[in-house]
């Protein structure tokens, strides 16, 4: 048997965890007679598995056959490429020369003898999504890792048509929380605010500890220990997992551990740590170094006022990177981060 765990990023892995209650909740959702919800939003912070997420959601309705599942790349016109997509769906194209729908203005098949050709793109997918519509479908949506792009509010504006027109179009978005955020602040986009945002929190802790017994045929208090170390986020229990199925034979897990926080620092926390402010890191920094977790402590410590203290609170909240669940106490989020971020003082 091969190695179950994987250090691959969005790709569905062998042993995969699911957040139960939020998929469901999204499926549950958008398959209702009368959706309350067209529009889903997953945010969290990198390694947290919004990619896998979304594509576990898309992947369960597509098993609907009154389903049509497409992903969009967010790096190209949007609209376009959800029109070659639709086009390029056999039932959907046959119902299209059926009716005599002429899409070549868009490269889409070729020109119909008197048929006027449709010469806008948004009239393009009315039409698609009214077929859609007929024959009974529903038509989901996935984009991952949106950005504020000129493609990304284009997009986002026709669709709120499209909803306004009650068609049957479903929207699955995932991205970092700053950059969902700067989206949905765009003055043309105000109604995303009401779309509902999914915050990943960390993996169950009973399921982590269960999975690492099961593959490992640990005893409880070792598989609590390597549970421990991943603090329930995602990547990490790949990363530990992947680390412990290669080297257990040779090594101890605390012979593992060095290893662990390269992977780490290399394919997520230096990024992180890139996109934070000064302010944010200065935050950190007395986090890791004092140990200190009250929040009137840390405050006095960095000499902060409650009032911008509390804006930086919820921005790395927000980022995934603490933890703020505990009245008056922030601690960090992130495994082994406080050993990170201590290495960045040198």
């Amino acid at each position: 048997m091969g190695n179950p765990f994987t250090l691959s990023f969005g790709k569905k892995p062998v042993q995969y965890i699911s957040r139960i209650a939020q998929t469901d909740r999204i499926i549950d959702d958008f398959k209702a007679d009368i959706s309350s919800n067209q529009i889903f939003m997953i945010t969290g912070v990198r390694g947290s598995g919004k990619t896998v997420m979304m594509t576990n959601i898309s992947s369960e309705i597509g098993k609907d056959e009154k389903w049509i599942t497409v992903e969009l790349n967010p790096k190209r016109d949007l609209l376009q490429s959800l029109a070659s997509k639709i086009y390029s769906i056999p039932e959907m194209h046959a119902r299209f020369i059926s009716a005599k729908l002429d899409f070549s203005a868009f490269g889409l098949g070729v020109s119909i003898e008197n048929s006027a050709p449709v010469t806008d793109i948004e009239n393009v997918l009315e039409c698609m999504l009214d077929h859609i519509k007929r024959a009974g479908k529903r038509l989901l949506i996935t984009i991952d890792e949106v950005t504020n792009s000129e493609y990304m509010r284009i997009f986002a504006s026709s669709f709120q048509i499209f909803v306004r027109h009650d068609y049957p179009i479903y929207l699955l978005m995932t991205g970092l929380y700053d950059n969902i955020y700067e989206l949905q602040n765009d003055k043309s986009l105000t109604f995303l605010y009401r779309a509902p945002k999914i915050m990943l929190e960390p993996l169950n802790y009973v399921a982590v500890r269960r999975h690492y017994m099961d593959i490992f045929g640990l005893d409880t208090q070792a598989a609590e220990r390597m549970t421990a170390l991943t603090k329930g986020y995602p990547f990490a229990f790949q990363v530990l997992g992947y680390l412990y199925w290669e080297e257990r034979d040779t090594k101890t897990l605390d012979q593992i551990l060095p290893e662990y926080d390269q992977y780490l620092e290399e394919y997520v926390y230096g990024k992180i740590w890139s996109e934070l402010s000064e302010l944010d890191k200065k935050i950190l920094l007395e986090i890791s170094v004092s140990g200190e977790s009250r929040v009137k402590n840390l405050r006095e410590n960095l000499g902060m006022k409650s009032e911008l203290f509390s804006v930086y609170r919820e921005r790395l909240k927000r980022k995934g990177v603490v933890d703020t669940r505990e009245y008056g106490k922030i601690t960090l989020a992130l495994p082994r981060f406080d050993e990170f971020v201590k290495m960045q003082m040198i």
